[in-house]
C-alpha cells in the first residue's frame, strides 16, 4: 500500500495551481471541495489547547461561517429573524448586521436558526434563510441589494409540525433549506425546491433577474455543485429524489439519476472530479457516476457503489486519489475509500453523526459534532492521528480556513483561534 504514497503527495502538489489558503468564501471553501493548500503553515502539529484569538457570544444556527477580504460572515436566529451578520476577521468586531427573514419553528428542531451557509462574491454576499427567503447584500454594510423569496416559485413552507402529506415529499421544505447557492460566472444557481419547473432556478447574481428555471423535484438538504462534465459546463444538484446535471447556459436537464432514500434525507454535495460525480447518503452508500455523452445524448452510469459506506448528514473529501468520508458501521466511522475503485482502504471509529473534513496540504482537519478537532495525516494506508482538542460545544456548523486559523461556530458561540504560528 506504501505504493500510493509518491501519487498522493504528486496530487497535493498538482491542486496548490487552483486552490488558496488566504480566504474561505463560500460553503466548504474557496473551490467549494474542502480542501486547500497553504504553503505558509505546515500543521505539523495540533495543541491540545489551541490560541484563541478571539470569539464572540451568538445566536443558535447551522450556517457556517465564511470569510473574504478580511471580513467574516455568519448566520444566526435573532429573536424572531434569521440575521447574517459581518465582522472584522480580524478582531471579532461587529461591522453590520441584518434580518434575512422571519425565523421559522418546529419541533424537534435538529438545532434552531438558520442552516444554509452564506456566499461571499466580491463585494456582495448572498444568504438564504431556513424558510427560503433569499439575499443579495452588499459586504460594506448589509444593503439589500436584490432579493427572491422560494414561497414565489411554489416552495412553500411546512414545517414539521402538519399532516400536509406533500411534506412527505420533501427534506428541505419541513426541516429547512441547508442546500448553499454556486456562482459561475455571473450566474448563481439557486436550490429553490419549486415542483413546478423550479428545483433549481438560476438568477443573474448582480440584479437577480431570472435566466432560467429547471427540474419539478422537491429539494432535499444539498448544496449546488458546478463542473464541465462530458465536455459541457454544468449546475449539479442532488435533490429530494434524484442527481441531475442541467446545462449552465441553458437550463436544459441534461441528464437525471433517481436516487431514492428514506425522509429524502440527501445532505451530501456532490463531489465532482474529471466526467464523475460522486454523493452518499443514509440508504444508498456511497455511489460514484461516470458521465457521459454521444450525439448530444448524456448518460450518468455507476463506476462504483460503495453500499456500507451510508453518510448521514456529511460530504465526502476527495484528496488526490483517496476519498475521505463518514460512514460504514453505525455511520459514525471515519472511512477511506480508494477513488478508483471505491474500495474501502480502512476505518476508524467514533465520529459521531457529523464530521466536516478539510484537507490542508497532507493533512486532515477533522471537526466532529461534539465540537472536537482532529488532526489527521491524508494517509490511505492507515488512520494517522496527530493530535486533538476541544474546540468548541455540540455543532453541526463547518469551520471556516485561512491562513492557519480555524473559525468555528456552535449554538452560543463563535471562536477564531490559531492553529499554527
Amino acid at each position: 500500500m506504501n505504493t500510493r504514497l509518491p501519487l498522493f503527495y504528486a496530487s497535493l502538489l498538482a491542486l496548490a495551481a487552483t486552490s488558496g489558503a488566504a480566504d474561505w468564501p463560500q460553503w466548504r471553501g474557496p473551490n467549494r471541495d474542502a480542501v486547500v493548500v497553504d504553503k505558509a503553515h505546515s500543521l505539523d502539529k495540533l495543541s491540545a489547547d489551541p490560541k484563541v484569538l478571539w470569539k464572540i457570544s451568538v445566536g443558535p444556527g447551522q450556517a457556517s461561517p465564511v470569510l473574504a477580504s478580511g471580513r467574516l460572515v455568519y448566520m444566526d436566529a435573532q429573536n424572531d429573524n434569521e440575521t447574517a451578520h459581518c465582522l472584522n476577521a480580524a478582531t471579532g468586531q461587529e461591522l453590520w448586521k441584518v434580518a434575512v427573514g422571519p425565523r421559522v419553528i418546529f419541533s424537534p428542531d435538529y438545532g434552531g436558526g438558520p442552516r444554509c451557509t452564506p456566499l461571499i462574491d466580491g463585494d456582495r454576499v448572498y444568504a438564504q434563510t431556513g424558510a427560503g427567503e433569499f439575499r443579495c447584500l452588499a459586504l460594506a454594510d448589509g444593503k439589500v441589494l436584490w432579493k427572491v423569496s422560494f414561497p414565489d416559485y411554489g416552495a412553500t413552507w411546512f414545517g414539521n409540525k402538519g399532516n400536509d402529506p406533500a411534506a412527505k415529499e420533501t427534506a428541505s421544505r419541513r426541516h429547512g433549506h441547508n442546500g448553499s447557492a454556486a456562482i459561475d460566472g455571473d450566474r448563481i444557481f439557486v436550490p429553490v425546491g419549486g415542483t413546478e419547473g423550479a428545483t433549481l432556478v438560476c438568477f443573474d447574481k448582480k440584479t437577480g433577474k431570472e435566466i432560467w428555471k429547471a427540474g419539478t423535484d422537491n429539494t432535499a438538504y444539498s448544496s449546488v455543485m458546478v463542473g464541465t462534465l462530458a465536455g459541457v459546463r454544468q449546475a449539479v444538484h442532488f435533490t429530494a429524489d434524484a442527481l441531475m446535471g442541467v446545462d449552465a447556459a441553458s437550463g436544459k436537464i441534461l441528464w437525471r439519476v433517481p436516487l431514492k432514500t428514506g425522509a429524502k434525507r440527501h445532505a451530501c454535495t456532490p463531489v465532482i472530479s474529471g466526467d464523475s460525480v460522486t454523493v452518499a447518503s443514509t440508504s444508498i452508500g456511497t455511489i460514484r457516476f461516470g458521465i457521459s455523452q454521444a450525439g448530444g445524448v448524456f448518460k450518468a452510469e455507476p463506476i462504483w457503489t460503495a453500499l456500507p459506506v451510508k453518510t448521514v448528514i456529511g460530504t465526502p473529501t476527495l484528496v488526490g486519489k483517496y476519498l475521505y468520508t463518514l460512514g460504514d458501521g453505525n455511520r459514525a466511522n471515519l472511512v477511506c475509500l480508494d477513488f478508483e475503485k471505491g474500495e474501502q482502504l480502512w476505518a476508524e471509529p467514533g465520529f459521531g453523526d457529523y464530521t466536516s473534513i478539510t484537507a490542508v496540504n497532507d493533512k486532515l482537519l477533522a471537526l466532529t459534532s461534539a465540537g472536537e478537532l482532529r488532526l489527521l495525516k491524508a494517509d490511505p494506508t492507515k488512520y494517522n492521528q496527530i493530535g486533538s482538542a476541544q474546540l468548541c460545544g455540540k455543532t453541526w456548523s463547518s469551520p471556516a480556513y485561512a491562513d492557519g486559523k480555524i473559525y468555528v461556530k456552535d449554538d452560543t458561540q463563535i471562536i477564531a483561534l490559531a492553529l499554527a504560528p
